[in-house]
């Protein structure tokens, strides 16, 4: 089981937000058969042996183990995954464009930044996967609290000067074979949950 997978069919997003299936995801974090889950969320089997053969044909659950049962055979399924993203390329008519109106200082334009993110990484995930290989990736996380804007300001400014300078110590278009990577640095104001609400743009 993967701890991330990265949805990106839309016939397969449609299913995993299916409240009910929604459920069972999650309950099928350990195996389990359709008998078993149907005690633990309420349901007829029948109507949950439904609901596992949807999520089997779009690739969320996977047979683990087939135990016999008397006259019966009693299959144990498993989700793929411990938790799931959907990609914008599930939606892509509509999905997020960076070419559109790129603005640093926009909370509109750093979801779509975001969501390319999304794409991108999922897109390298699948591919990955395929040919049994791991993503070079690299990542930071963490908080700053500002006392001001203009520290905030003045932040932003030294953090683009950094990055410009690294880039431009490090990036090299001459060397065959050399691989491009994409660089994403991001700054917004934390969000705490449960009840927080969430800062105007500005």
């Amino acid at each position: 089981m993967d701890d991330v997978a990265v949805i990106e069919d839309a016939a397969a997003a449609e299913v995993s937000l299916d409240p009910i299936r929604s459920r069972l995801l999650a309950a099928l974090a350990e195996p389990a058969s359709a008998a078993m889950l149907a005690a633990r969320v309420g349901l007829p089997r029948q109507k949950v042996n439904y609901h596992l053969r949807t999520l089997e044909q779009h690739g969320l659950i996977e047979l683990v183990e087939q135990r016999r049962k008397g006259n019966m055979t009693e299959r144990m399924m498993r989700a793929t995954a411990s938790s799931y993203v959907i990609s914008p390329s599930a939606m892509a008519a509509v999905a997020p464009d960076t070419s559109r109106a790129p603005d640093r200082l926009s909370a509109r334009w750093l979801l779509a930044v975001a969501a390319r993110l999304v794409r991108d990484v999922g897109e390298l995930i699948t591919g990955s996967v395929r040919a049994d290989k791991r993503v070079a990736t690299f990542a930071i996380d963490g908080e700053v609290t500002f006392a001001t804007a203009a520290a905030r300001a003045a932040f932003a400014e030294e953090l683009t000067a950094a990055v410009t300078h690294l880039v431009g110590r490090y990036h090299d278009d001459s060397t065959p074979g050399g691989r491009n990577h994409r660089i994403v640095v991001a700054v917004h104001p934390s969000v705490t949950r449960p009840g927080a609400g969430v800062e105007r743009e500005g």
